[in-house]
């Protein structure tokens, strides 16, 4: 079969003929239908030097973000069937750790995650842990069939924990408008918050930003967004901040225009190690800071699943799909992202 493989150290992808996958007793097969590209994708093409230091497997298929048809069931499967239009959470745990015993499999102290520590999803075909494997509703349309796992980061930012803490009628800002920051905007406006306060450098995600539902879209190379949240919340600052840039300098701007008291969802990587003053941005200011990573496996697979079935939310979430492009012109994909002339891009299964 068909796959998009990481084959050298060095950037650049490549389109080779592999093995198909042999499935466990307790894992289900999975003929791909769509796909679509991460930034850690980007990342692994690039050859970065998060990359470099990360990726421990070459040759390795890259892909983490697909959904398709199950063709065959192992000997143990219980729950999924032949037939299913299944999307698959990237994160494979092991069950046994503290984590996830105490319900915390998202950080699974033995985490491998699809298309960066095993073969991942851009293929034709994929051997997926049936644990991995969440059946969707026949009617969902293929395109949100592998973007549920980045909506899933985004609903996750914006609920990381037990409780749900209720955000309707608070001040949020969302640094960063990439796919997942933008589909933070269009989850937040369905959630009746009050105020959405948006931050971005590049022009047509800027854009997006306001169609999807956000009421202020700054440009923090041309103004300044401290002096913007200011004079917007009357001096008070936000009550939550999305930081999904990764950006040094947003990172420290979500410290300062937090709310005393307020939350900071960190899900944005940065570069480089972040120095911050935390007695006075987050010690004498009450300031809660949340590290995002995955999804809470399945509490918000839930939420997603409902979230979808609202019409204007599928609406705007369509708007984040500029591209659909044929996996064999992988490179193009690559590249449109990287220029940022592209935001969400999915892959169609054509070789």
């Amino acid at each position: 079969m068909y796959a998009v493989v990481k084959t050298r150290y060095q950037p650049g992808l490549d389109i080779c003929t592999v093995d198909y996958p042999k499935i466990g007793e307790k894992d289900v097969l999975v003929k791909v239908r769509v796909a679509s590209i991460c930034g850690t994708d980007v990342h692994i093409w690039k050859w970065s030097n998060w990359a470099k230091d990360r990726i421990k497997k070459i040759p390795l298929i890259v892909g983490h973000e697909f959904a398709g048809e199950v063709i065959e069931t192992g000997s143990s499967v219980e729950k999924v069937a032949t037939g299913d239009f299944v999307s698959v959470e990237s994160h494979i745990v092991d069950g046994t750790c503290y984590q996830c015993r105490m319900g915390r499999m998202h950080v699974c102290r033995n985490l491998k995650i699809f298309g960066v520590d095993i073969d991942g999803g851009f293929t034709e075909y994929v051997a997926v842990p049936e644990l991995n494997a969440w059946i969707n509703d026949e009617s969902l349309p293929l395109e949100f069939g592998s973007i549920q796992e980045p909506l899933g980061n985004a609903v996750h930012a914006i609920f990381p924990y037990d409780g749900h803490e209720d955000v309707s009628g608070k001040k949020v800002a969302v640094l960063g408008c990439g796919p997942i920051g933008l589909m933070s905007i269009a989850v937040l406006k369905e959630m009746d918050v009050d105020k959405i306060i948006a931050s971005e450098i590049a022009p047509n995600r800027r854009t997006l930003a306001k169609e999807i539902g956000a009421d202020i879209v700054v440009n923090p190379i041309e103004e300044d967004l401290v002096d913007i949240i200011d004079s917007e919340t009357d001096g008070n600052g936000v009550d939550l901040v999305l930081e999904m840039s990764g950006a040094t300098s947003a990172i420290k701007q979500a410290l300062e225009i937090v709310t005393p008291g307020g939350r900071v969802s960190l899900l944005g990587l940065p570069g480089e190690e972040v120095s911050i003053d935390l007695n006075r941005h987050v010690i004498f200011k009450s300031a809660r800071l949340f590290g995002i990573t995955g999804r809470r496996m399945f509490d918000t697979w839930k939420q997603v699943r409902r979230l979808l079935s609202i019409p204007r939310f599928r609406s705007n979430i369509r708007k984040i799909i500029t591209h659909k492009i044929p996996i064999r012109d992988i490179d193009k994909a690559m590249e449109l992202i990287a220029k940022k002339e592209a935001v969400k891009v999915l892959l169609e299964p054509k070789w």
